[in-house]
């Protein structure tokens, strides 16, 4: 029997895992091949920030070799990015001419970084951080250059600071919001946070707006300069200012975009023969940048692709955990609380330890734990399956090894 064609634009963790769950499930059923734009195999882009700190290598955050591909007969199309897609003779076309039919076609075609529309923003040692490119430039760059300004306060910025910083940049983090990770954190455990990187050497301009980067003629970027007039010294410039979906293929393609291409539970896109994962897409209005809510997707996508067709993706609960140097940071849910719910704090200030929990109708619905992270995914799995907290209420706070000695960890604590 001939195999049926599958092609998938993307080479990174999405779309590869994808097709680790399809090979498992469906082993002979796929001709399968793969684009890639970057010169290399499926990596962790996770630990590029481990990469930048000298703490890892290339080699080691690589997670699919050439030799995985040629075990499985993929195609591996490397360093070739896929510019057209004729639904109607199911082509596929890339830059250098060449094509690839299709049966089915994966889209994981991922995010575009954010960079600032304001002048200066094509000087050079102006870059994004989403690969290894952009990480090689920037472990160069302070080889030889001493000043480093990261526009964006979110959990990218901050990598790239302490990376740039361990390798002995003078660095200076610039943020719009009045604390960092506004998105993941709370006020206070943002400030507990600003002041721990203060203290490694992390300089933070916070509620400032970028207003131009200057060059003084030289072609490459010199300073920064802000809204409310100041301007500190710069010779690079990171811009982490948050990704959008990269939908151009998608769009020339004629499928529904809006803010990532438009997929329904099973991941299929307005073409039924088409998929999209990752980045890229948009499910129930939700972009995701985590990698949890991503194989999540791959493995429904992958169900589908088998031809099993019994799973359905519904959405993700997503939570957040960051380690910067020994600084242990997680959230989950809704941590900021509102109206129809009680929070819970501890603080202990002399320990650096801050937690916060909330809760609506005896039903744990987020937190957020600075420094103490090690009860964080068994407060993230009582948030996603709803558990009645009543009972151990005045132990949450204290964690699992807490109920344990109460004698509550019973049926819901017990399957952490």
């Amino acid at each position: 029997m001939n195999k049926l064609k599958l092609v998938m634009v993307g080479n990174g963790m999405a779309g590869v895992r994808t097709l680790e769950e399809l090979l498992r499930l469906a082993p002979d059923l796929y001709e399968i091949t793969v684009f890639g734009a970057e010169p290399h195999p499926n990596y962790n882009r996770i630990l590029l920030s481990p990469v930048l700190a000298g703490e890892q290598s290339f080699a080691d955050i690589v997670l699919n070799g050439i030799e995985w591909y040629q075990q499985h007969g993929i195609d591996l199309r490397l360093g070739r990015k896929v510019v057209a897609i004729d639904r109607k003779k199911r082509v596929v076309t890339a830059d250098d001419g060449s094509t690839a039919q299709y049966d089915r076609l994966i889209l994981a075609t991922g995010s575009n970084p954010f960079i600032l529309p304001v002048p200066g923003n094509r000087l050079e040692g102006v870059i994004a951080y989403r690969d290894i490119a952009d990480t090689e430039q920037m472990m160069e760059t302070a080889r030889t250059h001493s000043h480093a300004v990261v526009i964006g306060g979110g959990l990218l910025g901050l990598e790239a600071a302490n990376g740039l910083r361990q390798r002995g940049m003078h660095v200076t983090v610039v943020h719009l919001a009045d604390w960092l990770l506004e998105r993941q954190l709370d006020r206070t455990a943002g400030e507990l946070l600003k002041q721990a990187l203060e203290a490694r050497g992390i300089h933070f301009r916070l509620n400032e707006q970028t207003e131009e980067l200057h060059d003084y003629g030289s072609g490459r970027v010199r300073a920064v300069q802000f809204k409310s007039g100041d301007t500190i010294p710069a010779d690079l410039v990171v811009m982490a200012a948050g990704v959008r979906p990269n939908t151009e293929l998608a769009e020339k393609a004629g499928l529904p975009c809006n803010r990532g291409i438009l997929v329904d539970d099973c991941l299929q896109t307005y073409d039924p023969r088409v998929y999209a994962v990752g980045e890229c897409a948009n499910h129930r209005g939700i972009a995701y940048g985590l990698v949890a809510p991503l194989f999540e997707q791959a493995q429904v996508c992958a169900n589908h692709l088998a031809m099993l067709g019994t799973a359905r993706y519904q959405g993700s609960v997503i939570s957040t955990k960051l380690k910067v140097t020994g600084i242990e940071l997680f959230s989950a849910g809704d941590f900021m609380g509102g109206d129809g719910t009680e929070t819970i704090t501890l603080s202990d200030p002399i320990g650096s330890v801050y937690k916060k929990l909330v809760i609506k109708d005896d039903v744990l619905v987020g937190g957020c734990l600075y420094g103490d992270t090690l009860d964080g995914s068994w407060y993230f799995q009582q948030i996603r399956e709803g558990v009645d907290i009543g009972r151990m209420r005045d132990h949450l706070m204290f964690g699992r090894a807490s109920l344990e000695a109460a004698g509550l960890a019973e049926k819901d604590a017990a399957r952490a």
